[in-house]
């Protein structure tokens, strides 16, 4: 899809005042789909910029991986005339995002009731750690705080006995990824309407009911009817299950995977075992079940497991280091790993998206930008003289 203007979101403004890794995950996906994302920063640059290894300053790998597709402006909201410029840039926007706490937002003078009286068609997205009119309102959020206190970490201490965090910043992007849905939703909603939306999406509550949506459970019934969590996500034996040279991951599912699998196991005497008879009566066995499969799995290697398995059709897959993805059979197959020469930061390799339109993959249209490469550009295109981009950013150097 190299045409531009044949993107979802071509023509689409986004201002966006987000930091770290929640609220730039989310306006890169709405960068990735052809909105002209542009990143408006403090003196200084987001935070990420210094995380990970880096060619030059400012410019490291874990603000890199969140910031492509979009344009970088530096304003300093603290200086009158900057905020002038923001105002300026907003009334030419679709789309105002920021993940700010809302109090510091309208302590700029930036809330959405003052956004929206200017603008009155602009989808303004509130990405906030807690609903703002909760006790928890005012306080700040990041990815491990809301992992522990979302229900995440604690469902490790069930099966595990101790809570754990995932060793990945989940928390921020599914937040991310619910945030992009909600603002895409919004300009359809204002594409109907013509009227602007206020779209608040908060961490918080957006991880409960992503970890409540499997392990809400018997507590969803009132009354209950059983205790909260799902019993097969939470047995002590979900896990990898180690083969005589590896691990693997395996789900046998159906009953008919079952039965597949105990005759590939030698073992037909459990196609009539009463506990794993059908998926209901399994789940109530589930511990019994994957203990058995384990001892039976770690008979032979990994290889032969893939081999025997996928000929049955039973879903299954090798343990992947990070290191291995790169070689993986699928991701060389359909281009995955995309070779992308970043104009100060040189060769690099850029993890596809999720999506394709069209048997098309989603262009890199634009790299991750250099902090304040496009200050200029855009105020510029705001209708600002040199004099007056000078009078905002101070004296060209």
């Amino acid at each position: 899809m190299a045409d531009l203007q044949a993107l979802p979101l071509s023509g689409i403004r986004v201002l966006d005042l987000t930091t770290v890794v929640y609220g730039p995950y989310t306006t890169q996906l709405l960068g990735d789909f052809g909105a002209d994302v542009i990143k408006i920063e403090r003196p200084g640059g987001d935070s990420t910029r210094m995380v990970g290894p880096a060619r030059n300053e400012g410019m490291a790998a874990l603000y890199m991986g969140i910031n492509r597709n979009k344009r970088s402006l530096v304003l300093d909201l603290k200086h009158e005339p900057a905020r002038q410029a923001l105002w300026r840039l907003i009334e030419g926007a679709d789309m105002f995002v920021h993940n700010m706490r809302p109090q510091k937002m309208a302590a700029l003078g930036f809330d959405p009731d003052s956004v929206m009286a200017r603008k009155p068609d602009i989808v303004y997205g509130g990405l906030h750690g807690y609903r703002e009119e909760g006790p928890y309102g005012t306080r700040p959020a990041y990815d491990d705080v809301i992992q522990g206190e979302s229900g995440i970490a604690g469902t490790f201490t069930v099966r595990d006995g101790a809570p754990v965090l995932a060793p990945t910043v989940i928390a921020d992007k599914t937040a991310g990824l619910l945030a992009s849905s909600g603002l895409i939703a919004a300009l359809f909603q204002r594409l109907r309407t013509g009227k602007g939306v206020y779209v608040e999406t908060a961490m918080f509550e957006a991880l409960v009911g992503y970890t409540l949506l499997e392990h809400h459970y018997g507590a969803m019934f009132v009354p209950p009817e059983g205790e909260p969590g799902y019993v097969r996500v939470l047995s002590p034996e979900r896990k990898p299950y180690t083969t005589s040279d590896g691990y693997i991951c395996m789900l046998a599912y159906t009953d008919k995977q079952w039965r597949s699998f105990w005759d590939l196991a030698q073992k037909p005497e459990f196609h009539d075992d009463p506990r794993f008879s059908s998926m209901a009566v399994r789940a109530q066995h589930i511990d019994e079940l994957y203990a058995i499969t384990g001892g039976l799995l770690v008979e032979r290697t990994t290889a032969e497991w893939l081999e025997l398995l996928r000929t049955a059709e039973i879903p299954c897959g090798p343990v992947n280091r990070l290191e291995d993805l790169r070689s993986d059979q699928q991701l060389e197959a359909t281009g995955f790993f995309r070779a992308h020469e970043h104009p100060t930061e040189g060769a690099m390799e850029v993890p596809d998206t999720a999506f394709r339109f069209d048997r098309q993959a989603l262009p890199v249209h634009h790299h991750a930008p250099g902090l304040g490469e496009h200050s200029r550009e855009v105020l510029g295109e705001a209708g600002y003289s040199e004099q007056e981009i000078d009078a905002i950013l101070g004296p060209k150097t």
